[in-house]
């Protein structure tokens, strides 16, 4: 097979300037690749090199002997590296050439260049790690707050693959005794067996629901909580945004319709990663440019996962204004009322008609924004605490299994109080398991685990 014969390299770190740039191989031949163009300061073979030994010497290009960089290299021999292969890695000077002209000769020895994810994934097929722990790597690497590096990590620890492990041995034995009474036909189950059955399965069934529940949540601490300050032209977007990320992000002035276009960044929130985005003035227009700008902002709208409308409160309200707040009935939203500290003129009785919380801002002064922040986190997070307890979901992927793993349970469970044969009752119990079987990666297909690694980047 391609995959156990191939020795593959690629840069591990970002391209550019920095104290130093990692070319990494891993595969059968890493060592013969590493002698044939490593030239160590105290000649000595590296077949008599320790795993964990790191080197100094030279790179050379074996055509024509000429010095490619001064390196340190470190050997893990296998099972005792991140791929349970040989690996070895060259510390080169961190620039763009030096890297690159390692990796270079490398390949010219025989190696592959790696696809995205490709070291991880050998370290899943190798058993090192499961999927889940190989997918919590990704999200280690792209983790933007504490709280996000914290699941992260939770996860590469296998606390997810250790509760899923623990539902997976209790449905494993109520399976093995459904089993046992098909094999035994002549053999009743007791009511007592059948009660304790009913039970366990009921309980099991709540678990994995409660396990899919915390997705809703959690998710936003790995993909960020998306949320679009939307508003007619000139009533303070761009000022708001550049107060939130303390920069000036947007470019503010007093003429309507400035930003054109969706501008993105992100910020900190209580350790909740928030993608914030200012969007064009929604309001009538025939002009071409700010026409697209207002289609993004409605396109914004609905793909938000939280609202801040904004309103001037030193402007009466307009039909643009009412027109937004129609817009968003339906979303997760707060009405923000900005220019806290001029006169106010707008109508707040007309705001309360239309059923909506509102706060009142500046955002020049910054009056009120720790109170808007505040909003942003409680009104997605309602049931998250700091001293949260227990194992959460932030995969898609994961919950999507686990929503299967609870029909299937729900199935079986409906069979079994119908008084259906056992046959039926066992099929879904074995479509639970292999559902659960998907998340871990015990039961997975290729399609699956390309998908899945081709979000990493190449190197990792």
């Amino acid at each position: 097979m391609r995959f156990e014969s191939d020795t593959i390299a690629a840069i591990s770190t970002p391209v550019g300037q920095g104290g130093i740039g990692i070319v990494r191989i891993s595969g059968p031949r890493s060592l013969d690749i590493a002698e044939t163009i490593f030239r160590p300061w105290k000649a000595a073979p590296l077949a008599d090199k320790r795993s964990g030994s790191l080197l100094y010497g030279h790179i050379i290009n074996p055509t024509d002997n000429t010095n490619v960089d001064e390196v340190l290299l470190a050997i893990m021999r296998a099972p005792n590296s991140y791929t349970k292969e040989d690996v070895v890695e060259i510390n080169c000077h961190g620039g763009m050439i030096s890297v690159k002209r390692a990796l270079e000769t490398v390949l010219a020895q025989g190696a592959r260049l790696a696809d995205p994810g490709e070291f991880t994934k050998r370290a899943f097929l190798n058993g090192r790690i499961n999927l889940t722990q190989a997918e919590a790597v990704f999200d280690v690497i792209t983790a933007k707050t504490e709280e996000s590096m914290k699941l992260a990590l939770e996860q590469l620890q296998g606390g997810l693959s250790e509760k899923l492990a623990d539902i997976r041995k209790k449905l494993v034995d109520i399976s093995a005794s459904a089993e046992a009474y098909i094999d035994f036909p002549e053999d009743d189950i007791e009511t007592k067996t059948s009660l304790q059955i009913r039970v366990r399965l009921a309980e099991i069934k709540e678990e994995v629901e409660g396990l899919s529940a915390t997705f809703q949540e959690a998710r936003f601490f790995r993909d960020g909580l998306a949320v679009a300050i939307v508003g007619r032209p000139n009533v303070g977007k761009s000022s708001l945004l550049n107060l939130l990320l303390k920069k000036d992000r947007a470019i503010v002035t007093e003429l309507p319709g400035t930003t054109r276009d969706l501008i993105e960044d992100y910020l900190n929130i209580n350790g909740l990663p928030i993608r914030i985005m200012d969007t064009a003035g929604i309001r009538n227009s025939e002009e071409l440019v700010e026409k697209e700008g207002i289609r993004r902002s409605l396109d914004a709208i609905n793909k938000a996962d939280f609202i801040i409308a904004l309103l001037d409160g030193s402007a009466p309200l307009e039909e643009d204004d009412l027109q937004l707040m129609k817009l968003i009935r339906e979303k997760k939203a707060v009405i923000v009322i900005n220019k806290s500290d001029l006169p106010a003129k707008i109508s707040l009785e007309g705001i309360r008609e239309k059923g909506r919380e509102y706060l009142l801002i500046s955002a020049l002064s910054g009056e009120g924004v720790d109170k808007l922040k505040s909003a942003i986190f409680h009104s997605n997070l309602r049931n998250w605490t700091e001293e949260r307890e227990g194992v959460v979901v932030t995969n898609i992927r994961h919950k999507t299994a686990l929503d299967k793993t609870s029909s299937s349970l729900g199935r079986a469970l409906g069979l079994f109080l119908a008084d259906e044969p056992l046959e039926f009752f066992s099929i879904e119990l074995r479509d639970a398991l292999d559902s659960l079987g998907e998340i871990t990666g015990t039961v997975t297909t290729e399609d699956i685990l390309d998908k899945i690694f081709s979000t990493f980047c190449i190197g990792k």
